[in-house]
């Protein structure tokens, strides 16, 4: 019993995160109504849990829900993207600062480590392999300053965001490691202040940057450039 239970568990948490993938990825057009019965058929899974999956997306901001109509893919909303850069901003601004307060330096060490053995590779990366870099950085920064809740808060912000962040980061590949790197020489010296001015600057988007990302994303969505 217990352990059809776990397998129930199981795979319903893969379904979730399949479904997840394509979310983020966009492979449901942006304001599609997602086909539960086709959807359902393609990845071999019954209704039950695949409506758990998708309401469970809902709440987490990856698709929307309308009575009656069923369930959409997010739309590209300028706004809305821009609003979620402003607040990871704040958010790793604050993280920051606990990091400088209770890292080691052993621990900020391994961070500087991390970035010299990623520098830039001889065939070059992928854009999907910087942003899961980009990705790693941000997300051991926040682990070093020891708030649970402020490392989910980054994960999911991370996930919605992660399709633009495809879009931006080609035009990216030269400042970030640098900037990764002023960064951890702030840490390292304890200058709360300046790690948070760094971190910031590091983030924040202007909202015409962040429209020309959405475009961008329209353009790779419908033309299947990426």
């Amino acid at each position: 019993m217990g352990q059809t239970r776990a397998k129930k568990t199981n795979r319903a948490e893969h379904l979730y995160q399949v479904v997840k993938d394509m979310a983020i990825a966009f492979e449901f057009k942006p304001g599609e109504r997602i086909n539960e019965v086709s959807l359902a058929a393609s990845l071999e899974a019954s209704r039950t849990p695949l409506r758990e999956a998708l309401n469970r997306l809902v709440s987490e901001g990856f698709l929307t829900s309308k009575r009656g109509r069923g369930f959409f893919c997010r739309d590209l909303k300028p706004r809305e993207i821009f609003e979620l850069y402003q607040f990871r901003a704040i958010l790793e601004s604050a993280a920051v600062r606990l990091t400088c307060e209770l890292a080691t330096e052993e621990e900020v060490r391994q961070l500087e480590l991390f970035l010299a053995d990623t520098g830039p590779a001889e065939n070059g990366r992928s854009s999907e392999q910087l942003v899961d870099l980009d990705e790693h950085f941000h997300c051991q920064i926040m682990k070093l300053g020891r708030n649970t809740e402020m490392q989910r808060t980054l994960e999911n912000i991370n996930a919605r965001i992660r399709y633009f962040r495809w879009v931006d980061m080609d035009s990216k590949r030269e400042t970030t490691q640098g900037e990764h790197k002023k960064i951890v020489e702030a840490i390292l010296a304890r200058d709360t202040g300046l790690a948070m001015s760094r971190m910031n600057k590091h983030i924040q988007r202007r909202l015409d940057q962040i429209t020309d990302a959405v475009k961008e994303s329209y353009s790779r969505i419908y033309v299947g450039k990426c």
